[in-house]
């Protein structure tokens, strides 16, 4: 398994900002795309994010275009979710997980995802 683990999440207020970390195992960094997923409470797991581990091509959902930004750090370790303009319906536990392609909104299931970080967006 990879272990992962997200930090940063926070109670903020609607039209906030967040970012979100991911610490990833150097064993393991650079070999796969990667994903954000996030799980509200009685919800299914919702992709929102992914990067390519290959040309760093990054890919987002509908619900969260142009407001959320996925990043890699230098060291390829550590994995970032940049959100802005954050909604109430942004509200739910978010978990960074590896993907097998990006490209397509793939994530490993929940045995691969760690220790996630609960956001809420509330006023």
């Amino acid at each position: 398994d990879v272990q992962l683990q997200a930090s940063g999440g926070g109670l903020v207020q609607p039209g906030g900002s967040l970012r979100l970390s991911c610490t990833i195992p150097k064993f393991s960094s650079g070999k796969y795309d990667m994903a954000w997923v996030r799980q509200a409470p009685g919800k299914e797991p919702e992709w929102v994010s992914g990067i390519d581990s290959f040309d760093e091509r990054t890919y987002h959902a509908d619900s969260v275009k142009g407001r959320f930004t996925i990043s890699r750090g230098n060291a390829q370790n550590t994995l970032y979710l940049t959100m802005n303009s954050l909604k109430p319906e942004d509200t739910a536990v978010y978990y960074c997980a590896p993907s097998e392609l990006a490209a397509v909104g793939h994530f490993y299931g929940s045995n691969y995802w760690g220790k996630g970080t609960l956001v809420t967006v509330s006023s």
